[in-house]
């Protein structure tokens, strides 16, 4: 039985969902993307597992669920702004993922960012919620974000400890073997597919002590031939030309891609319709 029936999602791109488009594709681009572009993400078929999965007697209160994260937030504003609007939400259950942003800064503390990361936990844990965290991806294969890799790292190991401390779950999104595949990538290279999401949201169920849907889940895909040196160059060029120069010509401004959005589900609202994680593509 499912314990929990007020889920609360904080953080950044990830938890909103880029680019999960059921029924659609992420975009080729990121210097034009339609605003009205609606994401789903592993946090939203998180919401729709526990729904399907809680035991409501007549009378009982139905799953319902929030997402408060907005892309391109750093860790602190998540904490200030997202941690107090949860928490008059009333949840038994929080996930908080952030810092992901703070890492693309190569003068960010890890150990400064764990310390203000543990604040919220405690904050939230003595409200009574559950609290879900997850490490960072690994970005070892990746030619440019893997000098990340260090860093990310050493928050990691912080993000076990403070789980440890405080009763935490976390979402070993690290060491997952299916993610070191580009197929579970989006164009951008830093968010992931509808797939990817999928298996995250399967690595959450784990983490909450609770059986996957697929066995299977974190299985890697059938490896492809690796592309010629030619074809990974002309592709390494398109990448940084159709993603990576927008997104630094952005930071250069101080701007982000989230300066003008508001959360996408603002309120506990019953977890149905296409929020469902069995509810068809679209």
């Amino acid at each position: 039985m499912v314990p929990w029936r007020r889920y609360v999602a904080l953080g950044d791109s990830f938890t909103e969902g880029l680019w999960d488009v059921p029924g659609g594709a992420p975009p080729s681009t990121t210097t034009v993307v339609d605003p009205a572009l609606e994401c789903r993400g592993w946090a939203d078929l998180l919401a729709g597992h526990l729904a399907e999965r809680a035991a409501v007697a007549p009378g009982d209160e139905p799953v319902r669920y929030a997402n408060l994260a907005v892309r391109g937030r750093l860790l602190g504003p998540i904490l200030r702004e997202q941690v107090p609007a949860a928490l008059e939400l009333r949840p038994d259950l929080v996930s908080l993922v952030g810092g992901g942003n703070d890492m693309l800064r190569p003068a960010v503390d890890p150990d400064v960012l764990a310390e203000r990361l543990e604040a919220a936990v405690v904050r939230l844990r003595a409200s009574g919620a559950d609290v879900l965290l997850a490490t960072g991806m690994d970005a070892k294969d990746s030619p440019v974000v893997r000098r990340t890799r260090a860093r990310v790292g050493v928050f990691n190991s912080h993000v076990w400890s403070i789980a440890r401390r405080h009763g935490a779950h976390v979402v070993d999104v690290w060491g997952m073997r299916s993610l070191r595949d580009w197929r579970m990538w989006a164009p951008d290279r830093i968010h992931l597919t509808t797939d990817g999401h999928r298996r995250v949201a399967q690595a959450a169920l784990v983490a909450l002590g609770l059986e996957p849907d697929d066995a299977a889940w974190d299985d890697p895909l059938t490896p492809l031939p690796s592309p010629p040196l030619a074809a990974r160059v002309q592709q390494d060029a398109e990448w940084f030309r159709e993603h990576a120069y927008p997104w630094a010509t952005r930071r250069l401004r101080g701007r982000s891609s989230g300066d003008t959005r508001r959360p996408k589900r603002p309120r506990l609202e019953p977890v149905d319709g296409a929020w469902s994680a069995s509810a068809p593509e679209r």
